[in-house]
C-alpha cells in the first residue's frame, strides 16, 4: 500500500502501490503543464464508509511513497482512462483497473 502526500505530511491518503503508479503519471503530466483539477477515491474497506476528494494545484507539495522498491509495469489503456477523467469537470476518478482476459483459441 502506498502513500500520497498531499499538503499535509502527517496525514497521508493510503493507495496500493500499482493504482498510485498510474495515478503519478497522470497527476504529473497534468501538474506539468500547471493544471489544477480534482482526484476523487472511494475509501478502502477497514476505513469509514465514503469517499473523499481533494483539490490538486501546483503550488501544493505533493509526494508519491511507494511500498515496493521496483515500479510495477503500467497500463496504456489504464493511463489513458485516468487522463480522460482528468480532462473533464470532474476530474480524476481512481477507478480500479479493467484487465481484459487474452482471447482463448476455441
Amino acid at each position: 500500500m502506498g502513500s500520497l502526500f498531499y499538503g499535509d505530511p502527517v496525514h497521508p491518503i493510503h493507495i496500493e502501490d500499482r493504482a498510485l503508479a498510474h495515478l503519478k503519471v497522470v497527476i504529473a503530466t497534468k501538474l506539468r503543464r500547471n493544471e489544477s483539477f480534482t482526484l476523487s477515491w472511494k475509501h478502502p474497506e477497514g476505513v469509514d464508509p465514503g469517499r473523499s476528494t481533494i483539490w490538486l494545484h501546483p503550488s501544493i507539495p505533493l509526494r508519491f511513497v511507494f511500498d515496493a522498491p521496483e515500479a510495477p509495469p503500467l497500463s496504456r489503456q489504464w493511463i489513458e482512462e485516468l487522463a480522460h477523467s482528468a480532462n473533464s469537470s470532474g476530474g480524476i476518478a481512481l477507478v480500479d483497473e479493467h484487465v481484459e482476459s487474452p482471447p482463448t483459441d476455441s
